[in-house]
């Protein structure tokens, strides 16, 4: 590109920034992770339209400094190579004046970025990246930007983003603020937490369907090269039906036609990458076994049902569990924290959070206990999950009861879930 094009192109995307400018935007807790006086490289990286470039854009307004912003998830930028880069920040330059701060979003469209940015580290800037693939990054950051980065990962709107778009109090569980959240859960439950569908986007099953198809081929298929994009679709279409469930390779190689066993390993694992599904593994003390039957969940409830022919009808149980998972992610940023699954012979429990070796709670998650027979299931994985982790921190997160349950010699905390999503330590 000439450096007339380059120009064209920043011009047109300070405008757009500057319009950002004119709008309320809220503060997400992530924001906080982002130290703008560090000499590390902040990365954001999350799925496609979580909201990375808003957070970013808000650090540096609230900060009140002077950055410069390219965005090269732009088609017009699409042909840029590495030996043009220097002609963008040449550019830059010319548009913003003199800056300390530099913001390049989707940087990873760039081959031979990590070697830009570091040697813009030196230089003495301060860089904030954001991606939407998170194989890519930290293998490119791990090899040329070791120890000079900081990553933080970023998730579609939480509970309580909601509520403060929404203009809801969660701080105060009077009569009247817990109805009120009551019927703000409802819709996050429903519509998930994607910012567009918060602001009204016109066809939330097209948006959806949109944010997969790019997802699938500007993330995953430009990037690795994928010739079989038709299977990498069913697959992916495949798994989000599915979800939750504990990944088994073979039978997803029969019900999608993959014959490759390491083929289907990969598409798997750009699916995780790319953040439309993340995994855990199951609970045990032996490595081997936590390498094992992977669970899957959605990173967000809209990719649950909201695409062409989902076919998933009400879903509640999974929905909620999906819910309170995509909320621990959140809660474990920052933290040396892990969440498993536990499975045991005859019981389970949906998550294990553990620092280390140390279990620090125990999660089963249910939506209507009301049934004796649903009840005793969910207590008895509970209890066998706290048996086998040593954890006397139980919980148990349902649709709408509360209490607590004696069991065994065990207390279980008994939470509504929208009354959980309000507090901010596990």
């Amino acid at each position: 590109m000439t450096l007339t094009e380059i120009e064209k192109v920043l011009l047109e995307q300070q405008d757009e920034l500057a319009a950002l400018s004119n709008e309320v935007l809220i503060h997400r807790p992530e924001e906080n992770l982002i130290n703008l006086k560090s000499k590390l490289a902040q990365v954001v990286i999350g799925v496609r339209r979580s909201g990375k470039s808003t957070l970013c854009f808000n650090a540096l307004r609230r900060a009140g400094v002077h950055f410069a912003y390219v965005n090269f998830d732009d088609e017009r930028l699409e042909s840029l190579k590495t030996e043009d880069l220097d002609n963008v920040l040449q550019t830059l330059y010319k548009v913003y004046g003199k800056f300390d701060y530099l913001f390049l979003d989707e940087i990873q469209n760039i081959d031979g970025w990590p070697l830009f940015v570091n040697r813009l580290l030196r230089q003495g800037l301060h860089i904030l990246l954001t991606g939407s693939n998170a194989k890519l990054l930290s293998t490119e950051l791990a090899s040329h930007l070791t120890g000079r980065h900081h990553k933080i990962e970023l998730f579609p709107f939480s509970f309580r983003d909601w509520c403060i778009m929404k203009e809801v109090d969660y701080s105060r569980l009077t009569t009247k603020n817990r109805g009120m959240l009551s019927k703000a859960y409802e819709e996050y439950f429903r519509q998930g937490g994607f910012p567009e569908l918060m602001s009204g986007a016109e066809n939330p099953k097209e948006y959806i369907g949109t944010l997969i198809d790019s997802i699938i081929t500007q993330d995953i298929k430009r990037r690795y090269k994928v010739r079989h994009v038709d299977a990498l679709k069913r697959l992916a279409h495949h798994v989000l039906n599915e979800t939750p469930t504990i990944v088994v390779k073979d039978s997803l190689q029969e019900v999608i036609g993959i014959k490759s066993e390491r083929t289907l390993g990969n598409y798997l694992l750009y699916l995780n990458q790319t953040y439309l599904v993340s995994t855990i593994n199951k609970y045990s003390p032996k490595s081997k076994e936590r390498t094992r039957a992977e669970k899957a969940y959605a990173i967000d409830v809209a990719f649950m049902d909201k695409r062409e022919n989902a076919f998933s009808g009400e879903n509640l149980g999974w929905r909620l569990e999906t819910i309170v998972y995509l909320e621990l992610l959140r809660r474990k940023a920052g933290t040396d924290n892990d969440i498993y699954y536990f499975q045991g012979r005859s019981a389970e429990a949906d998550f294990v959070v553990c620092d280390g070796n140390k279990t620090l709670a125990v999660y089963q998650v249910s939506y209507d206990i009301s049934k004796e027979t649903t009840r005793k299931r969910e207590v008895k994985g509970c209890i066998a999950g706290a048996k086998a982790t040593k954890c006397n921190n139980l919980f148990l997160i349902t649709d709408h009861e509360s209490g607590t349950i004696e069991k065994d010699g065990y207390t279980i905390q008994v939470i509504p879930v929208w009354e959980w999503l309000t507090r901010e330590t596990l």
